[in-house]
């Protein structure tokens, strides 16, 4: 074995790393998608497939029929790369860097195998046996590369059983509250909570108008819907009965910076306003706005428990949510019921701060952030989306309205109740100060501090949650059944009384 052959040998696994990291876990998120049950099978199968190669290759010299077993192994490997990739071009659509890093990845075995197979092709020819051999620090990445390999690969494998489990509701009882035949026109329909909303509006025999600045990214909504991508698209004698909008650019992929902070704020301010105009131009105009803002407006509070009456302390987060909200507020002008909901951490799988924690979560590598103190005002997105169905039904709701379940938690709680849900340790904090150097002020405005926000508008307004406590939220979203039965009454009620 030669140092160019161990070189290439880690060079996919550095590009294998990278698609697994950064494309599977991260953006994907292939082990909380149902539909990818057979891709994760693939993956687990090709996983320990790699570990037995990293042992076999790194602490022996196979001879004979073991060296055409590992012959084998590897041609098989090469078969069941490329059916993963077959299949993972089936069923989702891949973004550049994971269709470049195939291609590499596909490469670079190929010249890896033009140079191994002559050397084994040698070893076949002696008497079987497996012989101990060490290679230096080569070896020792090989044992590596089979640990990190033989623990996602497991982890693949039970994620695709477990696929079964996790099943999307129907999102059509979700707007039961609407009347019929409604036209709603949604900003950010293709974000976490709009992708939710519109399926829901959609199946529900609604008329949906969905705003987003890329048509391409809206090829997933369900049909049918139609698509613009300016408001001066909707002509002025359109019918529009309700108005959502949720658009702006999202507050948690990147650090703070001014660049930063300045689109986070004038996206707001430039589709709210947008909105108000269009109002303003309608012949029929709608009879409510559902205005996006977050709890962060409340600023950062500590333990005081903060309704809808409560104010707020300056910080970043209440200037962008006070600004926004003053710009939805314009519609009151125009005879339009404005409700300003104010949304806390939406948890769910395909979005939002929860799937960021699952992965470190599910591999027993998750804990409180800090001192884990900090409050958590939580909401399921199902319960989201019925309370903004709630809101535009309700014609008594306007002005403040809180988006969070009723009984929020401090953070190290919720790291325990999602180390419960996913039977797991929760036992590593994140220390603030690594934290706070890495992010700034990001990090205790949305990591290291928070607010104690309840509900008291909607449960005044006859709003019932079908998950008000946050184990039932997460039981449910991760596909754990064995606290199920105890908590099917309590939702069939809730939804009965919805």
């Amino acid at each position: 074995m030669t140092d160019l052959i161990w070189t290439l040998v880690f060079i996919q696994v550095a590009m294998g790393g990278f698609d697994t990291l950064y494309h599977h876990e991260l953006t994907e998120r292939l082990a909380w998608r149902p539909s990818q049950a057979r891709e994760l099978r693939l993956h687990g199968v090709r996983n320990l497939a790699y570990a037995a190669m990293f042992l076999l290759l790194g602490w022996s010299r196979p001879q004979g029929a073991l060296a055409i077993a590992l012959i084998a192994l590897m041609l098989g490997e090469l078969v069941l790369t490329l059916w993963d990739f077959v299949e993972e071009d089936r069923t989702r659509k891949l973004p550049a860097s994971e269709r470049i890093t195939h291609t590499l990845l596909t490469l670079n075995y190929g010249v890896f195998l033009a140079l191994v197979l002559p050397v084994l092709a040698g070893w076949a020819t002696r008497p079987t046996a497996l012989v101990p051999a060490a290679y230096g620090a080569w070896s020792g990445l090989c044992a590596l590369a089979a640990l990190a390999v033989v623990l996602f690969g497991l982890r693949d494998l039970a994620a695709a059983a477990r696929a079964g489990r996790i099943v999307a509701s129907d999102p059509v009882p979700l707007v039961a509250a609407l009347p019929s035949g409604q036209s709603v026109l949604v900003t950010g329909a293709t974000g976490l909570i709009g992708r939710r909303l519109v399926a829901a509006l959609v199946g529900a025999g609604h008329e949906v108008t969905a705003l987003t600045r890329d048509s391409a990214t809206a090829a997933g909504l369900p049909a049918p819907i139609r698509i613009v991508t300016d408001l001066d698209q909707i002509t002025d004698d359109a019918r529009i009965d309700a108005i959502v909008n949720l658009a702006g650019e999202p507050i948690s992929d990147g650090l703070w910076t001014p660049a930063k902070r300045r689109r986070i704020v004038g996206s707001r301010l430039a589709v709210t306003r947008a909105v108000v105009a269009l109002i303003a131009r309608l012949d029929r105009r709608p009879a409510v706005l559902v205005n996006g803002s977050a709890i962060g407006w409340y600023g950062l509070r500590g333990d005081e428990v903060l309704d809808e009456t409560a104010d707020g302390l300056d910080c970043f987060s209440r200037t962008v949510c006070r600004r926004w909200e003053r710009a939805a507020q314009q519609a009151e002008d125009l005879g339009v019921r404005v409700v300003r909901l104010r949304i806390g951490l939406v948890l769910a799988l395909d979005g939002g701060a929860l799937s960021r924690m699952l992965t470190p979560f599910e591999f027993g590598l998750g804990g409180p952030f800090g001192a884990g103190r900090h409050w958590m005002s939580w909401i399921h997105l199902d319960d989201l989306v019925r309370l903004i169905a709630h809101a535009i039904a309700t014609p008594g709701l306007a002005g403040p309205l809180n988006g969070t379940a009723p009984e929020p938690v401090r953070n190290a709680a919720f790291a325990r109740a999602l180390g419960r849900a996913l039977n797991r340790p929760a036992l590593l904090p994140a220390p603030a100060a690594p934290l706070r150097l890495a992010l700034g002020a990001f990090a205790d405005e949305l990591l290291l501090k928070g607010q104690r926000v309840t509900p008291a508008a909607a449960l005044a307004s006859g709003f019932r949650f079908v998950h008000p406590a946050l184990d039932g939220a997460l039981d449910d979203l991760v596909g754990n059944r064995t606290r199920r039965p105890k908590l099917e009454a309590s939702q069939r009620g809730a939804l009965a009384s919805a």
